[in-house]
């Protein structure tokens, strides 16, 4: 695995949900926020995104892609929509496509709007570290595989062939990869889009995320990075935060934590997985970083963990 696919995999929960909304004249949709992550496509015309607490407006035309990685409250617009409709907007759980409709003109907008379930309970940094709304326009030529991937939701949309139920889920977990890698991509500030540049920090956490279980040392670690255990140390914690050992025993954790909420495998197979030696020195450094056993953290995940659904 990889630090993107590894940070992702970590905190999603069941499969994503979805619906297309087809909406024209004057209309404005409140959606409020959320425990995971919410998405929408702009497959049709143009409207406004306007986030709770007095952010600019997001202008959104045909074949842009927005994220809302924190779950953040915003409302969907047409682009004329004044305060006052602001104010009165429907909340979108509550909608049907023809309850937010007001006389008058314009063309029509058609969005697919989505949620991703997550577990913030253990959040990786480069999941914390985007920003409240990814916006993503389209432009002629930019981020192919983005645009590939809308397109494909746009056809599976449109037939609703043979398959679908299996093609949606899947086309909107790789759309949320996607969209993670355009911002690192664009991304002008922040740690992470650094750190996976860094050729000495990358090849250590490649190293860790590829067999966490590995007996690990710091001398090993730096052989594997190609640079002396005082130099990975140096570029290691100043750009991931925490020394190189120090984020080995987190990741560790955070998998076995992982393990703990979406699967019933024995504690001495999460604690072999995981990098320990018995169930007993897992449950020491599990106790240590989360206040509680691992069984009780089972159960309790067990009570919180969402069903696994079709969108």
């Amino acid at each position: 695995m990889d630090v993107v696919s590894d940070a992702i995999s970590a905190i999603r929960v069941g499969s994503p949900s979805s619906r297309r909304l087809r909406v024209s004249g004057g209309w404005c949709v409140r959606l409020a926020p959320y425990e995971g992550a919410g998405f929408h496509v702009v497959l049709s015309g143009s409207c406004l995104l306007l986030p709770d607490g007095g952010g600019d407006p997001v202008p959104l035309g045909a074949g842009d892609v927005v994220l809302l990685p924190h779950g953040a409250g915003h409302v969907l617009a047409d682009a004329a929509a004044g305060a006052g409709e602001v104010r009165r907007a429907v909340p979108f759980e509550d909608v049907r496509d023809t309850d937010v409709h007001r006389p008058g003109p314009g063309p029509e907008v058609e969005l697919l709007c989505g949620k991703y379930r997550l577990d913030r309970s253990r959040t990786h940094p480069l999941m914390a570290e985007l920003p409240q709304v990814v916006h993503l326009p389209h432009r002629v030529g930019d981020l192919p595989e983005l645009r590939a991937a809308v397109d494909l939701l746009a056809r599976e949309l449109d037939e609703r062939r043979p398959g679908s139920c299996l093609a949606l889920p899947s086309l909107l977990d790789l759309l949320l990869v996607y969209m993670v890698r355009a911002w690192m991509a664009r991304a002008r500030t922040g740690a992470w889009p650094a750190v996976l540049t860094d050729p000495v920090t990358t090849a250590a956490l490649r190293a860790l995320h590829s067999d966490p279980a590995a007996p690990w040392t710091a001398d090993r670690l730096a052989a594997e990075a190609g640079v002396s255990r005082a130099t990975l140390a140096r570029r290691f914690t100043s750009l991931v935060g925490r020394p190189p050992m120090a984020y080995l025993t987190w990741w560790r954790l955070t998998l076995a934590a992982t393990r703990l909420r979406d699967s019933d495998v024995p504690l001495a197979t999460v604690a072999r997985e995981s990098g320990y030696g018995s169930p007993y020195a897992l449950s020491h450094a599990f106790s240590r970083e989360f206040g509680t056993t691992p069984g009780r953290y089972r159960e309790r995940a067990r009570v919180v963990r969402p069903a696994v659904t079709a969108s």
